[in-house]
């Protein structure tokens, strides 16, 4: 157990640090990109990188997981097999792409950019192969090189972005830039710095890639494909609830600017991401706190309690990125400003979000993963339904909003499905008196804003603070007493 929760740190904190690291290039690009519509190729594109690498690995990390840890198989045959596998598939999808990259761009709507889908193309194969090595490295229990690897490609396309977004504009006329560096390309340099990042990061898992010795079979190449596609469903259903949003978007809207209104979502997208961040760390950070509060680790108390308090801490981040937005908004470049209306839709997306995977525990622990492909195609079938009628007629607002009904949705029947496989006793009292808390403080804060003249914001900004603070109180009071804080709680231990 102690080793679990060594590693669980590792991977934890590697992925928090990435996604945020990562997450800084958003300010980078709103500011440097010279339009809006620059920002809108990335966002449509990178969403889908996001769905096909999903695709090309078809379900084969768990598969590899499942397959390598049984007795009568041999784990370097079962690595080397699908090793080979995604590495074949992988491959002619970068060719096919690069042939026919033209006929893609033109359907995507960039029919000047046919190098974006190709330099793309191969970025997502070569994430697809390097998945294998990185279950391996899980496989063999080597947290701190998988970390080490996995925040040396965010580094160097940060790095990347900088040099050739930032630096190169202003060193252009040196005679060693001039001769190959084109001011005009502007944010095709943000895939070429990926692509290069990619490259060195695969070439850094080479240790792995040939670890084992090579051994293919067939009939073991039918088990897992038998064993893997039907995840497929399940992953492709779940990532489309996250982005098709931004896929369909160029589809979908009437107006001429459409890549101008995608590129402002989706920066304003990532700005409420700050939530993602946070409550992913409160997961990787209080839930083993919990579950070392109980003795039985099947508990289901001990899921009630994560639960609580995971949404406790989900509003008040809520609270503060809402009360504090006109800070926050900084992140991103004025241009992008307009789009800041979503933030706290995307915020209840997330917060839907996270309370929906704490609620798959019951189909997890009874077997009944079924469950788990019904909920995300029924939300799949909600996105699109919601996005195909209204993006048309509202623009972005519904492309967030849609994602909201669909996880609020998916919540709900998860919730009241799982009661009758397994018993939680969720602390339903104390949800909702937070929910109530929450919805009140924010009714009064957009009431005092509806008052406040736009150039007076400092005081709609005093209200929210006195607001969180109102709100800061409560959870203190009732949940979350200082004198249970490690170190600094003796000062506040009232006996």
């Amino acid at each position: 157990m102690r080793g679990l929760a060594k590693d669980t740190a590792i991977y934890g904190l590697s992925s928090i640090i990435g996604k945020f690291l990562n997450w800084l290039l958003v300010p980078l690009y709103t500011y440097v990109l010279k339009q809006q519509s620059d920002y809108g190729i990335v966002t449509n594109l990178y969403a889908w990188t996001a769905l096909l690498l999903v695709i090309l690995t078809y379900g084969m990390e768990t598969g590899f997981f499942r397959f390598a840890n049984r007795e009568d198989k041999n784990p370097g045959q079962v690595y080397t097999t699908i090793l080979t596998c995604i590495g074949f598939t992988s491959l002619l999808f970068a060719v096919l792409c690069c042939v026919f990259a033209q006929p893609i761009a033109d359907w995507l709507g960039y029919p000047a950019h046919k190098e974006f889908v190709a330099l793309l193309a191969v970025v997502v194969a070569m994430d697809a192969f390097a998945s294998i090595p990185f279950a391996y490295l899980r496989y063999k229990k080597r947290p701190i090189r998988f970390a080490a690897l996995k925040l040396l490609f965010v580094f160097l396309n940060i790095v990347l972005n900088l040099f050739f977004l930032v630096v190169c504009p202003k060193i252009q006329d040196w005679s060693v830039i001039s001769s190959w560096y084109d001011p005009d390309y502007g944010v095709g340099y943000a895939f070429v710095a990926n692509i290069l990042a990619t490259g060195i990061q695969t070439l850094c898992l080479l240790p792995a890639i040939v670890a084992e010795k090579y051994s293919f079979s067939w009939r073991l190449l039918g088990e897992l494909l038998r064993y893997s596609l039907p995840l497929l469903v399940l992953g492709v259903a779940g990532i489309m609830n996250q982005t098709l949003d931004r896929i369909l978007f160029p589809f979908l809207y009437t107006g001429d600017d459409a890549q101008t209104q995608l590129g402002i979502y989706g920066a304003c997208f990532k700005v409420a991401m700050v939530m993602m961040m946070f409550t992913q760390a409160f997961r990787y950070a209080y839930e083993p706190y919990v579950f070392s509060k109980h003795k039985d680790k099947q508990s289901v108390e001990a899921y009630a309690d994560a639960m609580k308090y995971y949404i406790i801490f989900s509003y008040l981040i809520l609270l503060g990125m809402v009360f504090y937005l006109d800070i926050l908004k900084f992140i991103v470049a004025e241009g992008y400003w307009s789009g800041l209306k979503v933030v706290p839709i995307v915020l209840w997306t997330y917060i839907f979000q996270g309370v929906y995977f704490n609620l798959s525990f019951w189909y997890k622990l009874t077997d009944r993963t079924q469950w788990g492909a019904w909920f995300s195609l029924i939300g799949l079938a909600i996105t699109f339904t919601l996005q195909v009628i209204f993006v048309p007629r509202i623009g972005y607002m519904a492309s967030a909003a849609s994602s909201t009904v669909c996880y609020f949705v998916i919540m709900l029947l998860s919730y009241f499905t799982g009661k009758r496989y397994l018993m939680i006793p969720y602390y339903l009292k104390a949800i909702g008196g937070y929910t109530a808390l929450t919805v009140g403080l924010l009714v009064i804060y957009y009431g005092v804003r509806h008052f406040v003249p736009v150039h007076q914001m400092s005081i709609s900004m005093a209200v929210g603070t006195v607001l969180l603070a109102v709100y800061i109180v409560v959870l203190i009071k009732r949940d979350f007493p200082l004198s249970g804080l490690p170190v600094i709680g003796k000062y506040f231990d009232h006996k």
